[in-house]
Order: structure tokens, then C-alpha cells, then sequence
């Protein structure tokens, strides 16, 4: 992060610091209109932050597009600059875009991904995920067939990530929960199973179950965490009805972290492995009950 108080758009050139999530976007809209308007006025982020009431090296990330910040800073710097609203307009249109863009998926980042780490506690991870799996989880969300359909396909394709000429590495947490909560047709779950058990075992693939005996943890929503080969990671956490998307490091970091810390209190890939066996062994009836110790 770079403090300097003379660094403006004709330093470093307007949202040059936009990440890759929001580059050519209503974001760096916002932050080349923030640079262009404080060279305009001619003062340095030392004089502007006098004037604000914010730091200079927050002042600077917002016109590098290195974060989105607050409406409220938006509308500070509106009466520093007599802008009217329109620096409040042009954050509430990226604010929005960044949830927009949180439907669009995160195919984009994947296709260029280095590595891809997510931990799911409620179903099992889209690229994971059977054609029937996928089938069944849509259309409880009650949504029109020609979507189900739309959907099911986007997940597919997805998952060519793992297995294709050249496959991202992957690794995935899975809540005890989600193995537990099964299918409703049982050949679905079947198959599921099945299908877990043998993307376990390929190259690049990392499968971790998070037993019930591991504990309370501080993630509370599925997490995916995209490395790009660029060095930037894309984070998305995802709810019921909302998700949020972002490359912001002051988010990302602690969401990495909480993952690294879940992933240590996890089962490894073999005991996974072996977990995942008997439960189908379980379900089909040819095993005793599963359980886990912590």
C-alpha cells in the first residue's frame, strides 16, 4: 500500500489498481472519476485528507481502485469537490454491479485459475456435482426448467477445469453435513458417491471431509477461493439467496486464513477417501453405520 502524497492518476495512471474482478467496470469508473477530480483541484491526499477527514492511504486505494470503500466516504468527498451526488451515483452503480456479477458465477476467474480451494457446508460443490445432483438442487429452488437446464450445463462445463488437458489443482472441504444430507432419489445419491470417490483419486484433486468432531470453525457459508495465475486471489462466499465476489485483499486474507485453519482440523485426503467408501458402502446397505472420530 502506498502512501505517498503525491501519487494521483498522473502517477500511476486512474484505476490502475482495480482488480480483477471489477477492471473496465462501473468500479473503475468510480476510481478514475475520484483521481480525475482530485488532480482537478490540484491538491495532494495529505490536503485532501485534511479536508475529508480520512487517510491519505485510504484515499489513495479508492482512486486505485484498490478498494470500493463507503458511501459515506463517496459523499464526503462529493462536498470536497462540489460534485453534487455524483460520486454517491457512480458508488451505488458499483456496489450493485459487484452483486450482479455474483450470478454470473465464477467460470471467468476458474478458466484462468492456477488453483481453486472451497469448502462447502450445505450441498456438494457445483464442480463436483453429478448431472442429476445438479438436477434435483435446482429445481428445489423453484426456479423455471429452461434455467435448471441453463444451469445444470454451466456446472458442467465448470468442472472441465479438473479434467481437462491441463487441470487446475483443486481442493475442496466438505462439511460431514453435506454428506449426510442425501440425495433424494436414492440411485442420485448413489451416484453422487460414487462420483466423489473417484475424483478423489485424481491427480491434482485434494478432498478433505470436515467431521462433526472437528468442532465449531468461523466459516459460516460455502467459501471458493480462485488463485489466479496473475498472483490475485478472487474470493466468493455464497448463501441461500446472496453472494458476495471480491479480490479486495483486506477481505480475501482473512477468509484464506479461516480456510487454512478448517483445512487443518480436517480429515486428509485418505482418511477422507476411506470415509467417503464406507458411506457408500452405507447407503447402498452392504456396511455398518459411518462415524467419524475427531
Amino acid at each position: 500500500m502506498d502512501d505517498n502524497d503525491g501519487v494521483g492518476s498522473g502517477d500511476k495512471g486512474r484505476g490502475q489498481g482495480v482488480g480483477v474482478v471489477d477492471r473496465f467496470s462501473a468500479r473503475a469508473l468510480y476510481a478514475d472519476r475520484l483521481a480525475f477530480e482530485r488532480e482537478r483541484s490540484g491538491m495532494s491526499l495529505v490536503q485532501l485528507g485534511e479536508k475529508c477527514r480520512y487517510e491519505q492511504s485510504y484515499l489513495h486505494r479508492l482512486e486505485t481502485g484498490g478498494r470500493l470503500g463507503t458511501v459515506q466516504a463517496a459523499r464526503a468527498l462529493d462536498v470536497v469537490y462540489g460534485t453534487g451526488d455524483l460520486l454517491e451515483r457512480l458508488w451505488w452503480l458499483a456496489k450493485r454491479e459487484t452483486k450482479d456479477r455474483c450470478v454470473l458465477g465464477l467460470a471467468p476467474f476458474e478458466a484462468n485459475a492456477a488453483s481453486i480451494q472451497e469448502y462447502a457446508n450445505c450441498t456438494v460443490p457445483d464442480l463436483l456435482q453429478t448431472r442429476a445432483y445438479a438436477h434435483e438442487q435446482l429445481r428445489r429452488a423453484q426456479l423455471a426448467e429452461e434455467q435448471v437446464e441453463e444451469s445444470v450445463g454451466a456446472r458442467l462445463e465448470r468442472q472441465a477445469r479438473l479434467s481437462g488437458p491441463e487441470p487446475v489443482h483443486y481442493r475442496a472441504l466438505i462439511d460431514e453435513a453435506v454428506l449426510r444430507r442425501k440425495a433424494g432419489d436414492h440411485r442420485t445419491w448413489t451416484a453422487q458417491l460414487e462420483h466423489l470417490i473417484e475424483v478423489a483419486q485424481w491427480p491434482g484433486v485434494a478432498l478433505h471431509v470436515v467431521p462433526f468432531g472437528a468442532g465449531p470453525h468461523y466459516l459460516r457459508s460455502s467459501l471458493e477461493l480462485v488463485y489466479l495465475r496473475t498472483g490475485s486471489i478472487v474470493a466468493y462466499t455464497q448463501g441461500s439467496w446472496s453472494g458476495h465476489l471480491t479480490d479486495d485483499p483486506e477481505e480475501v486474507e482473512p477468509l484464506r486464513l479461516a480456510f487454512d485453519a478448517l483445512r487443518d482440523t480436517a480429515l486428509v485426503p485418505a482418511e477422507s477417501l476411506a470415509f467417503l467408501r464406507a458411506l457408500l458402502e452405507e447407503h447402498t446397505g452392504d456396511g455398518p453405520l459411518t462415524t467419524v472420530e475427531p
